[in-house]
């Protein structure tokens, strides 16, 4: 067994708006790699959106040397597993690196029911399947792709929403998209590897001298809270999934929505409008349905951000440690996933001494409760070289506002992160792709 890492060197590449991380542990036999995710949904200013990811994909096959060890998706957002669909060459890239494992949360599982409450596993109670008490879960999942991509294509209709509230309904609804060619390569990989799909609790044995625990996802039969949002009924978010569904029918859309309002057959394309009629409608009944579908965008909004928090959900937790140091990748899990890791003793104990924490969501308002950051005791006004160092990746004006209080990095929390301990952005990075963060795991560094 080789011995433990002496040091490790994580790259936080400038990918936008999205997270790509590669820990590269020093070892006195050679490196060995780690990537956390690879994804954008917006390449940042100063990169050429074409080919931005691709020559990212070809910097990490030259870090790597052709051999990747370990790939971590932490869930499926786009932002998050874009760069490893293939067609573009950045997913081929990655596949032919030949990692030895890939890590993705229980709800990933292919061979997982619709009904589970854990990945490959049926739980029954006195002879009874538990099944139904999950509202579906994962069959919940599967329907939240296919509304996202109703909303995508709603988003097109320039007839149908005002530009920016589009724009939020383009981001969002593409961000939630199946992603299926990244997914399927990510499969591939832990075939030709090993799978690990993880839940809350699990122990992995990744690299030599590296402990790694599980902290979330937890699986419905651990937390109910991952289900749905904490302040609402766990059904009634999905009840106005279906509410939203008969009102889109009400108003004159459908889940197929077309690219643009088609003309009849023979009709004076001048005059002529959805609804076929030849005469466009009076100016009273005009503002009736433009105010109508600017309720019907925002209810849409609504919706298309609870889906966004819910994936978040199912995010992976990872803490790695080496030694008495530790990291913390928390993916883009939101207060939901972290209750149940915060709700247990032992575990709290284990966060007090992080040593690096990679920002939950980019910087969101709910991805870094306080309960977690009060924990962290290397957290601290004062300048110190043992002080917490907190990496942030994302590009900001990307999502939210000012303004309205919903932009991501949220300001107060950035404010708090620089403050409290040695913080990086990615936008910072003075290289070309990426900032480089270093960990001495040696006796007394």
């Amino acid at each position: 067994m080789a011995a433990a890492p002496v040091s490790l060197t994580i790259r936080m590449f400038n990918v936008g708006f999205g997270d790509c991380f590669l820990l590269t542990f020093n070892y006195a036999a050679g490196p060995r790699h780690m990537l956390v995710d690879f994804g954008s949904t917006s390449a940042p200013r100063r990169g050429k959106k074409k080919d931005y990811m691709l020559r990212v994909a070809q910097k990490i096959k030259e870090i790597c040397g052709d051999k990747l060890h370990i790939v971590v998706a932490t869930h499926r957002h786009r932002d998050h597993i874009s760069g490893f669909a293939t067609g573009t060459g950045t997913g081929e890239i990655i596949a032919q690196l030949n990692p030895d494992g890939v890590i993705q949360p229980w709800t990933e599982d292919p061979r997982a029911r619709a009904r589970a409450l854990t990945a490959r596993s049926s739980v029954y109670v006195r002879g009874k399947a538990k099944g139904d008490m999950t509202a579906h879960f994962l069959g919940s999942l599967e329907d939240m792709h296919r509304v996202a991509d109703a909303v995508t294509r709603f988003a097109d209709r320039e007839d149908l929403a005002g530009k920016q509230t589009r724009a939020q309904l383009r981001f969002l609804g593409s961000d939630n998209l199946r992603n299926e060619s990244a997914v399927k390569n990510l499969m591939r990989m832990g075939r030709r590897g090993k799978a690990w799909y993880v839940n809350a609790g699990m122990k992995l044995n990744l690299l030599p001298g590296v402990k790694c625990t599980v902290l979330g996802p937890p699986t419905l039969q651990q937390s109910n809270e991952i289900r749905s949002l904490r302040s609402r009924d766990p059904g009634e978010f999905w009840q106005f999934r279906n509410f939203w569904a008969a009102q889109s029918m009400a108003l004159g859309t459908s889940w197929q929505v077309p690219a643009k309002p088609r003309t009849p057959e023979g009709a004076d394309t001048a005059t002529a409008h959805a609804g076929g009629t030849a005469q466009p409608p009076p100016p009273g009944v005009r503002w009736f349905i433009n105010q109508s579908r600017q309720i019907q965008a925002d209810q849409m909004l609504g919706l298309v951000r609870d889906l966004d928090d819910v994936m978040n959900n199912t995010s992976v937790i990872l803490l790695l440690e080496v030694g008495k140091k530790k990291i913390l990748l928390p993916g883009d899990a939101q207060i939901e996933n972290w209750a149940y890791a915060l709700s247990k003793p032992h575990w709290q104990q284990l966060l007090t001494d992080v040593n690096v924490y990679k920002v939950g969501h980019h910087g969101s308002r709910n991805a870094t409760p306080k309960r977690l950051w009060n924990l962290f005791k290397h957290a601290g006004e004062a300048p110190d070289e043992q002080r917490i160092q907190t990496l942030c990746s994302t590009r900001s004006g990307k999502h939210g506002s000012v303004g309205s209080g919903t932009e991501v990095p949220r300001r107060l929390l950035v404010e708090e992160l620089k403050a409290k301990s040695n913080f990086t952005s990615s936008e910072e990075a003075e290289d070309t792709f990426c900032s480089v963060t270093t960990v001495n795991f040696q006796e007394g560094a």
